[in-house]
């Protein structure tokens, strides 16, 4: 008689950065200054206004849910209105890629470089809340969400030039910059 197998499925805010590198043989480049010559945006006066009024009560009610809420989402509609409505964004949808590997689970926030709302399409940038204002906290989620949306890219065999933040291939985490995609280390 064959026992039963139940393999238990881990939800992407389980890895650890840790357990993520270690389980994917990733190799961790630390770099600072990343974004240092990205331009900045400046929000427009209707997000700044909102912000004003939301942001001491999210702080005020200090969880990641009221974060989420109260500013991300105010913040990622502003980005979509600053893309002309080219860009699509999911809040808290199943994004299971990988169940064997672990790369399941609802994910903060996805964004997708296509304007269609009704599913999700590549290619895709993974948004991940710092947990609890400790931003190391959730680095194996990002990680874990990251290598998700690496796997759907190629499931969907796509490939885009405008990656802000990416997986190269040969499992070396890297970061590359929008339009040129000039990988950093």
């Amino acid at each position: 008689m064959n026992p039963i197998v139940v393999l238990e499925q881990m939800a992407y805010s389980n890895f650890t950065l840790e357990s993520v590198v270690t389980g994917f043989q990733l190799e961790k480049i630390e770099s600072a200054g990343i974004f240092s010559e990205a331009e900045p945006v400046t929000p427009s006066a209707e997000l700044t206004a909102i912000l004003k009024k939301k942001v001491p009560l999210a702080i005020a009610i200090g969880t990641e849910k009221a974060r989420s809420e109260l500013i991300v989402a105010d913040v990622l509609v502003e980005l979509r209105e600053q893309f002309d409505n080219r860009i699509s964004l999911f809040s808290g949808i199943d994004f299971n890629i990988d169940a064997e590997k672990g790369l399941t689970g609802v994910c903060d926030f996805l964004i997708s470089l296509s304007p269609g709302q009704l599913f999700l399409e590549a290619p895709v940038i993974v948004l991940v809340e710092a947990k609890n204002a400790e931003p190391k906290l959730g680095l194996g989620q990002c990680v874990a969400e990251m290598l998700a949306a690496q796997r759907f890219e190629c499931r969907k065999r796509q490939s885009h030039p405008l990656h802000l933040w990416s997986y190269h291939f040969r499992n070396r985490m890297a970061i590359s910059q929008t339009k040129e995609a000039k990988t950093l280390h």
